[in-house]
């Protein structure tokens, strides 16, 4: 019922920023969680960011806490992720996911989530 695409990401300099975009189909977006996973090679999968419905409930691993923004748009069905000062060790494939919730609640495992998008690549040089 829902596909998500991500856009946004490429080749950056440490240091630098860029800006993640997950855009949702459907008309319900504003009643999935959603978050943001990355996957390098060789490592298994981690939570980046998650938001809930209305966006009043977030959390940020320690990794990226301060440098890393998520945030939606229920309005354009879109969640964002900004990424600012990154490091080498960001380098990893990003993707997109949602999960049905009725209840308001952010989720950080990846076997909560409903769906997902095809990733994007997000490298980092030094």
């Amino acid at each position: 019922q829902v596909q998500l695409v991500e856009s946004g990401g490429g080749l950056v300099q440490a240091g630098g920023s860029l800006r993640l975009s997950c855009a949702a189909s459907g008309r319900t977006f504003s009643t999935y969680a959603t978050g943001w996973f990355r996957q390098a090679p060789g490592k298994e999968r981690e939570i980046v960011a998650a938001i809930s419905r209305s966006g009043d409930n977030i959390y940020y691993a320690d990794s990226v806490k301060g440098r890393f923004t998520i945030s939606r748009d229920n309005l354009k069905n879109t969640v964002y992720l900004q990424m600012n000062s990154l490091k080498p060790e960001d380098t990893a494939v990003y993707a997109c996911a949602a999960a049905r919730d009725q209840s308001g609640s952010y989720y950080i495992r990846s076997y909560e989530y409903d769906y997902w998008g095809q990733g994007t690549q997000v490298t980092v040089s030094s």
